[in-house]
């Protein structure tokens, strides 16, 4: 479609193009060809005059030979016919002549620089501005302007989708094809992709990971006997799978097991693998020893963040309880919070929890706090904020859990958040 606009306004521009060199090579050359032909016509009226004048002065000679008898009346007639006839070959003479034999024409020299100019320039402006190769340049540098996450991301679930019907054996386009499914939150077809790859090239832990992973979101972060077999049938194929050691370390960091969190994330980092994303691995590591050493000296949650590398770009809630349910807290229960993207797949970008003792209290959601994906909070406008006061330990909302939601709170802003609402 994009590509279609692209020759539609390419070829509107040769249009207006060529418009304005016609009207500028006519506006060049019509007078000068009108100018010719004037210089034509009075050239031609100058030489006709001059021939009757000739013969009139002529024929008054002739006849004032006959008054004088210089003549007699049969050579005054043979004399006149004469000069009849030499009128007639003198106007007729005039007629076909070419004025460039009678008169130096106006130099054409002129209008043809003028003619090249304007054909340059035109090309210059074509170079410039209406190049279709500038515009695929254009378009290859930019293929999803003016489109938000959720518009990008199924367009990419389309195009992937397209090319495994293509190439139904191709195991790497599954592969990504499962990738996109997670991200667009898709679970069900991301799990059914992964077992596709293999079914194609047989079981691996880069494989089996991500499974676990699509399977983890669709559980709502919570940790299965199935996911937790997977997990370990993975690990025991490849202990180092990052995939599956990422996973890992985001459900420890969730149960506060901050150092099966730094263990699982240091494996990575020690594999020195360059397909990690090593920046947000080390933060998350310094985020995990700073929440464990709190919960060792009683150091409040919010001192942790001001003390943890934070982006420029983060989200920061205060987080109370209404009056209502004040009473319903217990100093024991557990705030999970987490942010996600406004448009597009609802999966979290960042995530965090403190203890409900702390009420009320300020927390940070930045990449330090981030679930590990393709996308991170500090590359979204906006993002819904999501707060659970759980009495059972689970970052799902269950029956007697007090809850609060923030629909819209742009990155770099501060938002407050009023745990509101008990789940029935």
């Amino acid at each position: 479609m994009q590509t279609k606009v692209n020759i539609e306004t390419m070829t509107t521009f040769w249009i207006f193009i060529a418009l304005v060199v016609l009207v500028s090579l006519t506006l060049i050359w019509i007078p000068h060809f009108r100018q010719q032909k004037l210089l034509r016509t009075e050239e031609a009226g100058v030489r006709k005059q001059t021939n009757l004048e000739l013969f009139n002065e002529r024929l008054s000679t002739l006849e004032k030979e006959l008054n004088e008898e210089l003549l007699d009346q049969a050579e005054f007639d043979a004399l006149k016919k004469e000069l009849e006839i030499s009128l007639l070959q003198d106007i007729k003479q005039a007629s076909d002549d070419s004025l460039v034999n009678q008169i130096k024409p106006k130099s054409i020299l002129w209008p043809s620089v003028m003619s090249v100019c304007l054909i340059a320039i035109s090309g210059y402006l074509y170079q410039q501005l209406g190049a279709f190769e500038n515009i695929g340049n254009t378009q290859a540098a930019n293929p999803h302007a003016g489109m938000d996450t959720a518009q990008i991301m199924g367009q990419r679930v389309q195009m992937m989708e397209a090319q495994v019907q293509a190439e139904p054996e191709n195991s790497q386009a599954w592969f990504s094809l499962g990738h996109a499914y997670i991200s667009a939150n898709q679970f069900d077809k991301a799990v059914a992709a992964f077992d596709k790859v293999m079914d194609l090239v047989g079981k691996h832990a880069e494989l089996i990971g991500p499974k676990a992973t699509a399977l983890y979101y669709k559980a709502g972060q919570q940790m299965t006997p199935e996911i937790q077999a997977l997990i370990d049938e993975s690990l025991a194929l490849d202990p180092q799978d990052p995939s599956t050691l990422l996973l890992v370390g985001m459900d420890a960091f969730f149960t506060a097991k901050y150092q099966k969190a730094i263990d699982s994330w240091q494996t990575i980092l020690n594999s020195d693998r360059t397909d990690v994303d090593r920046a947000a691995l080390m933060n998350a590591i310094e985020t995990a020893n700073l929440r464990m050493q709190a919960e060792t000296t009683g150091m409040p949650n919010d001192d942790v963040h001001k003390q943890a590398k934070v982006t420029s770009k983060s989200v920061s809630i205060e987080i109370s309880i209404s009056p209502e349910l004040a009473a319903k807290a217990s100093p024991e229960d557990t705030i999970f919070v987490f942010a996600r993207a406004t448009e597009g797949p609802k999966v979290p970008l960042a995530a965090t929890k403190v203890s409900a003792k702390s009420l009320p209290v300020t927390v940070t959601l930045d990449d330090s706090t981030g679930m590990g994906g393709d996308v991170k909070l500090s590359q979204t406008a906006s993002v819904e904020v999501i707060a659970v006061l759980s009495k059972h330990g689970n970052i799902k909302p269950q029956a007697g859990d007090i809850q609060g939601k923030i629909s819209k709170v742009n990155v770099g802003e501060t938002a407050n958040l009023v745990l509101d609402t008990q789940v029935q």
